[in-house]
């Protein structure tokens, strides 16, 4: 019998086909001008409006067998950049609760945070903040420092409300404006996911940024997955850069956030993250493939 994982990777396949260039029956575009090669990344204008419905609905519908209790037990803060569209954002949120995951709140790490020049400003906020939390000096570099504070202060083994310690962390990020609370947590989280924007938002360097922050937010928890649209897994994107990173093997990361097929994928890779078996999964691009298996 085919399955909903086959009907799943099947639309999914349609649309990344169509986000990379391909016109089903024609080939390839011309590697001409603005066009881009089959290997590459399209916007999502190409992708034709009532396809995208239909995928859209069609994932709606078949999603929900396919996500039961995948994250059953988990707690989950969603972290976002500048750049995030909301639309993918929230998208994510609803198949990870979905999958049974209690989504404890939403976080923003700002262009403050995440501007290279403001480096030291935010270490010092992580020093100060952290002082007496154990391997936060020795987590190696400035943004070793400030993830691992970071992550002291949204992630635990355990889902438990926030102690003290975590508060305060919390409060000096935001008061320093290093963060904003869009729904603040009302737990600390089990597993955090970073959806990112397109690789146009903030550059490479702001991608440069976001895989550091990931590499040291993954000791805390059950670690994060680093989400995105097609374009975040090229060059200068949030995606690429942390799959081209020291921790490309730990953080999970996808690159299908612009479609409703990889939404749910995204839910997925978060229960195969918690499950400790990280991977690269989306495009022809994600090393591990296009869908986690069960």
């Amino acid at each position: 019998m085919i399955n909903f994982r086959f009907h799943l990777v099947s639309i999914a396949a349609i649309l990344l086909a169509l986000a990379a260039g391909v016109a089903l029956g024609s080939g390839p575009l011309d590697d001409t001008g603005d066009s881009l090669r089959g290997d590459e990344v399209a916007t999502q204008d190409a992708v034709d409006p009532g396809l995208a419905a239909f995928e859209s609905g069609y994932a709606g519908r078949t999603s929900a067998a396919l996500l039961k209790d995948k994250l059953k037990g988990q707690t989950v803060v969603v972290l976002t950049v500048p750049g995030t569209s909301a639309a993918e954002a929230k998208g994510v949120t609803t198949n990870l609760q979905a999958a049974g995951a209690d989504v404890t709140g939403e976080v923003n790490l700002t262009s403050k945070l995440l501007d290279a020049s403001g480096r030291q400003f935010a270490e010092s906020v992580a020093q100060q903040a952290a002082s007496n939390v154990p391997g936060v000096d020795a987590a190696g570099d400035s943004y070793g420092r400030v993830g691992s504070a970071l992550g002291r202060a949204l992630l635990a083994d355990k889902a438990t409300a926030p102690d003290e310690t975590a508060a305060t962390i919390r409060s000096a990020f935001s008061e320093g404006k290093l963060i904003a609370l869009t729904a603040a947590p009302k737990k600390l989280a089990t597993l955090a996911v970073l959806v990112t924007g397109p690789e146009r938002a903030g550059g490479s360097d702001q991608s440069t940024v976001i895989a550091a922050l990931a590499g040291s937010l993954n000791s805390s928890g059950k670690g994060i997955v680093v989400a995105g649209p097609s374009s975040s897994s090229t060059d200068g994107g949030a995606v690429k850069a942390v799959r081209d990173s020291d921790v490309a093997n730990e953080v999970s990361t996808v690159d299908v956030t612009d479609t409703a097929a990889g939404r749910v994928v995204t839910a997925l890779v978060a229960a195969a993250q918690a499950g400790g078996q990280p991977g690269a999964w989306g495009t022809s691009r994600s090393g591990s493939g296009a869908v986690p298996a069960s």
